[in-house]
């Protein structure tokens, strides 16, 4: 647990001026937003597609592997580390964040607040309007179903989805011939 008033040292890692300029930039100018991502990101990969807008507390928190996409309007609450890794996609609207509040009012005086880290492992899909809450792991090549709220761990090669997200089934090598989950 920590307050507004203990985490204001961190103000200067903010990116916000950045962002503002990434979301403002022309699509045509693939080298300054590709710069831009570079100073706002603590870390990113080759061949990343971050479509504005996006959001984030900080920016500065946030580490993409290679081959990322991320659709629009994705927000990162990122008071502590967010991990993407390789091949990871992003549907629109997709919120990460590593901060909740205590269930007890007093305990929310000056804004107080816990964070833990989020872990995305690689080839990750999440669908749109997902949720991932602080603390969570989503293993390698796991499909989170839109409009999910994901709370805690999400095995590798799964398939989860709900609210609360749960896992429904295996990824298993008869999805090589469908479309998409069931089908």
């Amino acid at each position: 647990m920590y307050t507004e008033s203990e985490a204001a040292f961190q103000a200067p890692r903010r990116r916000t001026e950045q962002i503002f300029e990434y979301n403002h930039t022309p699509p045509s100018e693939t080298e300054k937003r590709r710069s831009l991502l570079v100073a706002i990101l603590g870390s990113v990969g080759e061949r990343t597609v971050l479509l504005p807008p996006f959001h984030a507390g900080f920016g500065s928190n946030v580490h993409i592997g290679d081959d990322f996409f991320g659709n629009v309007n994705l927000t990162f609450v990122d008071d502590v580390d967010i991990r993407i890794g390789n091949g990871v996609m992003i549907a629109p609207s997709v919120t990460l964040t590593t901060t909740g509040h205590p269930v007890h009012p007093s305990r929310r005086a000056d804004f107080g607040r816990f964070s833990e880290p989020i872990v995305i492992e690689d080839k990750v899909w999440i669908g749109s309007n997902a949720v991932v809450l602080p603390g969570v792991r989503i293993g390698y090549g796991s499909v989170i179903g839109a409009g999910s709220v994901v709370s805690r761990d999400v095995p590798p090669m799964t398939v989860a989805l709900g609210t609360p997200c749960r896992v429904i089934r295996s990824i298993t090598d008869e999805d090589l011939a469908t479309r998409a989950a069931g089908h």
